[in-house]
């Protein structure tokens, strides 16, 4: 009898041949060790196209680029379609405390407490922005002006003049679901700031 460490493999050289002569003893061999390379975590895999569901592929973890923080399908609604929470229903309506309002996609800060007033509009109101924050553009409708954050564009809602609710004669109506609170004392989360595209 052979070995048990030997493998026997019989190699037909003609059809229907199978005589001694033409068995070949391989040695058993121990598999190649993996390359460390391969030990180590994999990359992040992306999906692949349209047309090629359940395709991978491989991505360097550094090369793939910073999100957004992620948002409800409500939070979208308002932040990325324009949309309007209900009035008197927002968490930030009353609230006085002091701290920082951020924008809630990309934690950018938008609003000091001290900036906050009430207005009695059903939102909350602020007289006034950390300056560079907010952007305006005139809505199409040509009647009011859009208010968005300046770094990710997401929708915070309208600013209105001439109303005389305060010195500044200046009222920002933001939607409290596009903004975040962060209490005084507490440090700000950083601002997620996505590369320019062309």
């Amino acid at each position: 009898m052979r070995p048990i460490k030997t493998l026997l493999a019989t190699i037909f050289l003609s059809a229907g041949c199978a005589s001694d002569d033409h068995t070949v003893e391989v040695p058993q061999s121990s598999p190649a060790p993996l390359p460390e390379s391969t030990m180590e975590e994999p990359p992040v895999s992306s999906t692949a196209g349209k047309g090629n569901e359940g395709m991978t592929t491989s991505v360097p973890a550094e090369d793939v680029p910073a999100r957004y923080n992620a948002l409800s399908e409500f939070e979208s609604y308002v932040i990325l379609k324009k949309g309007t929470e209900r009035p008197g229903v927002g968490e930030y309506t009353d609230m006085h405390d002091p701290g920082t309002y951020i924008c809630r996609q990309c934690n950018a800060p938008l609003y000091l407490a001290k900036h906050k007033f009430s207005s009695n509009c059903g939102w909350p109101s602020f007289d006034d922005e950390i300056e560079g924050a907010v952007q305006r553009h005139l809505d199409e409708d040509g009647d009011r002006t859009e208010i968005t954050c300046r770094n990710c564009d997401g929708h915070l809602g309208h600013v209105f003049f001439g109303e005389r609710y305060t010195a500044k004669d200046t009222r920002h109506c933001v939607n409290s679901v596009s903004m975040k609170f962060i209490a005084e004392g507490k440090p700000l989360p950083p601002v997620i700031k996505l590369p320019a595209t062309e």
